[in-house]
């Protein structure tokens, strides 16, 4: 199965965001995966891996975060439902 790793900055306020797109995997694809965890960082870092490789990163996307997209990479990474 799949985990997740979202990492956000502390300082930038960032928490929300990573929340929303822990819920937003959570609800698309549930027990599916295996965890999806929230690291506190700092340095305006905003960045979702799935099973260690970078999905998503502010730095190289820009600020405006992309859930369909994520949901999308992570969708290709999960096992379809039998």
């Amino acid at each position: 199965m799949t985990t997740v790793e979202i990492e956000y900055c502390v300082p930038c306020g960032l928490l929300e965001p990573a929340i929303e797109t822990q819920a937003r995997l959570l609800n698309e694809f549930g027990q599916n995966l295996d965890g999806v965890t929230l690291t506190p960082g700092h340095g305006g870092v905003f960045v979702v891996t799935a099973d260690g490789e970078t999905i998503w990163d502010k730095a190289v996307h820009g600020s405006d975060l992309d859930l369909d997209l994520i949901v999308e990479a992570i969708d290709d990474r999960v096992p379809a439902e039998v």
